[in-house]
């Protein structure tokens, strides 16, 4: 029997541990609601550099959304983790002070409406628990939980019936399926996905085969390398068609990039270009697209052979090997040259920021306002940027040489912020020629977005295994970056273009097209609604 002294001490114990418990409730919540503020002021800044296209934030907003993203990551994960510390500490769920959980649940997003639902219903008693009398459904409620099935390979078995003919003995059979690649018995949406895994999620093809294996699928990465060659060829005039579509417009936006690329013993540096068609800034009614080209240097020739016939405008950065391209002797004529902004912002912004430079940093300055002036016109159409421009704009620009040739005219030759103008002063008509022309652009943002993703994958396969392998992927990045351009699913354009482009007539390949098709996925649905 317990003597009133050991009563007295575990008391005193349990008075202690729960103490105790209460002081590291109360720090979990501390953290968490410290936590939550972070995220919130996080997710804020999020959305507004992935908001803004133009001004300051665009110089860092690549580098910065992703360090912010990851930071963001790591406070829910450890916010999360306090708060069910905190539930745990208080008991389960129900804190001391009212019932109710530390955490603070966020407000839920309705999950999407086009996703099946399956019912779940859990058993209810058959009789009242209480007296045991009869019970009436008053309603329910209804929890909804996002789940995945996990992805399913099947074999499709095309059955084609031979019959006789009791007349004749004339032998009768349906004609062969049509598939995608005459060198396999793949079907069009595995071979959509594979091509979309490669040159849109840039996975190579041993990752593939060794993520297939483990779904019980052997695959080779010569299996899969042959099916993707084959896709190539088959998909070649729907690369055709974009290229004309491309060169079509009145403007282009230009770059590239570095690709290293396998060699004897070695890797080499070759070049990924792309050239931009996007008229939606000035309102203009032809769809975006984009044109890729591989080579294995950066020569002018390459520039010059992918625009032979172009005769617009270039949006580009000060790159020599366009240069010919802009010559008054140029064949059919010279193309008209529309300098980048966010180049020339780019140079003062990195002195303003590293070194402190006051000159710099009020250079930026007087460029954002221009920025920020031209954001208030971009979807505009051209006529009326024009009449912003002419009216609000200019003044900014003039306001701006003259102050940088005043200030330039001070500086040694040497000096930094003296080169990170130069570069602009030297080009000033190609910089202020956007006052002129409402389909200009202040920057060639567009084809920099359009390369970013090489950029990424360069990380994950590290280089192109051949000058044809370069070849192949600039005419794979040409579709899949149109589909994302139009908002289009790449894996069920490219999966329902393989299924059908043999047999589409060759006069209306048009149709096929990720904005054509786009339109006619629409309809249907339009009718059944």
């Amino acid at each position: 029997m317990p003597t009133p002294d050991s009563t007295a001490d575990d008391i005193a114990a349990l008075r202690a541990a729960l103490a105790t418990a209460e002081l590291a409730r109360q720090e979990a919540e501390a953290r968490a609601s410290g936590a939550e503020a972070m995220v919130a002021h996080l997710k804020l800044l999020i959305a507004k550099l992935k908001h803004d296209k133009f001004g300051a934030s665009s110089e860092r907003s690549r580098k910065l959304i992703d360090q912010l993203e990851l930071e963001l990551g790591e406070l829910v994960a450890a916010a999360s983790e306090d708060a069910t510390k905190a539930e745990t500490a208080a008991g389960k769920g129900k804190s001391t002070n009212g019932g109710t959980s530390p955490r603070r649940q966020p407000a839920r997003t309705p999950l999407p409406e086009h996703l099946p639902r399956e019912r779940v219903v859990i058993a209810a008693p058959s009789a009242c628990p209480c007296c045991g009398g009869r019970l009436s459904k008053l309603g329910e409620d209804i929890t909804e939980t996002l789940e995945v099935v996990p992805r399913q390979w099947k074999v499709i078995q095309t059955v084609r019936e031979r019959f006789s003919c009791r007349s004749c003995e004339t032998i009768t059979q349906p004609p062969a399926p049509f598939h995608p690649i005459a060198r396999g018995r793949a079907g069009p949406q595995l071979l959509a996905m594979i091509l979309e895994a490669k040159f849109g999620q840039h996975l190579p093809l041993n990752r593939l085969s060794e993520t297939y294996a483990r779904e019980g699928i052997e695959l080779s990465v010569s299996t899969i390398a042959d099916w993707v060659g084959a896709c190539t060829a088959s998909l070649t005039p729907m690369m055709a068609l974009i290229d004309a579509h491309v060169l079509a417009a009145a403007r282009l936006h230009g770059d590239d990039t570095t690709v290293p690329v396998l060699a004897k013993g070695r890797t080499i540096t070759g070049r990924v270009w792309t050239y931009v068609r996007d008229d939606r800034p000035f309102a203009g009614p032809a769809p975006p697209a984009a044109m890729f080209r591989y080579s294995r240097d950066r020569t002018g020739e390459h520039p010059q052979r992918h625009l032979v016939g172009y005769g617009g405008i270039l949006q580009a950065d000060a790159y020599a090997g366009f240069n010919e391209l802009y010559a008054p002797g140029r064949k059919p004529g010279p193309i008209t040259e529309a300098a980048c902004w966010a180049h020339g912002r780019r140079k003062l912004f990195k002195l303003a920021e590293v070194a402190r430079a006051p000159l710099a940093a009020e250079t930026v300055r007087r460029i954002d306002a221009i920025f920020a002036a031209e954001r208030a016109i971009n979807g505009l159409p051209a006529d009326q940027r024009l009449a912003v421009r002419q009216e609000q704009i200019a003044p900014l620009v003039a306001d701006l040489e003259t102050w940088m040739r005043e200030q330039r005219a001070r500086m040694s030759r040497h000096a930094e912020v003296a080169k990170a103008m130069d570069y602009m002063l030297t080009r000033w008509d190609a910089f202020s020629r956007f006052l002129n022309n409402g389909r200009i652009c202040l920057t060639n943002n567009a084809a920099e977005r359009q390369l970013r993703g090489v950029a990424l994958g360069r990380k994950a396969w590290m280089f192109a295994g051949s000058d044809r392998g370069g070849e192949r992927a600039a005419a794979m990045y040409s579709l899949i970056a149109t589909a994302k351009l139009n908002n289009v699913d790449p894996r069920a354009w490219l999966a329902d273009v393989l299924a059908r482009i043999a047999d589409h007539p060759a006069s209306r390949l048009h149709e096929l097209l990720p904005w054509h098709w786009k339109a006619a996925q629409a309809r249907p649905a339009a009718e059944a609604a």
